[in-house]
């Protein structure tokens, strides 16, 4: 894989993650009074983050395939345990690393199979 696909892969999850903050502004607003401040205040980094999650998926699959970029999609649900562990005080339990695992080793094996990053 040369550099400039690696780099697309990066920034790839830097949008990922970008994307998964915007679920710790949804849970920081649940737990606010409607329309207060900070309601709207986390309403508005959401808002914003998907904004500039938009863009950048926009930027990222012109560069690789479609079909890679969302199976990549999945490693969101490694985000939320990390962010679940690091705002929210959350437990990491042996079935949550089996599945983070799982989910990973997915997304190697589909973007190395079949050519997965080499068509891009």
């Amino acid at each position: 894989m040369d550099k400039s696909k690696l780099k697309t892969l990066f920034l790839l999850h830097i949008m990922l993650m970008i994307y998964s903050a915007s679920g710790i502004c949804s849970k920081m607003a649940a737990g606010e009074s409607f329309l207060s401040f900070r309601f709207c205040m986390f309403y508005g980094a959401i808002i914003a983050l998907l904004g500039f999650y938009a863009i950048g998926w926009q930027q990222i699959i012109k560069r690789i395939p479609l079909t890679t970029a969302f199976a990549n999609k999945a490693v969101t649900v490694v985000w939320g345990i990390v962010w679940g562990l690091v705002f929210f005080h959350e437990s990491i339990s042996a079935g949550k690393i089996i599945g983070a695992l799982l989910v990973v080793g997915g997304v190697v094996l589909y973007s190395y199979s079949d050519g997965g990053l080499e068509d891009a």
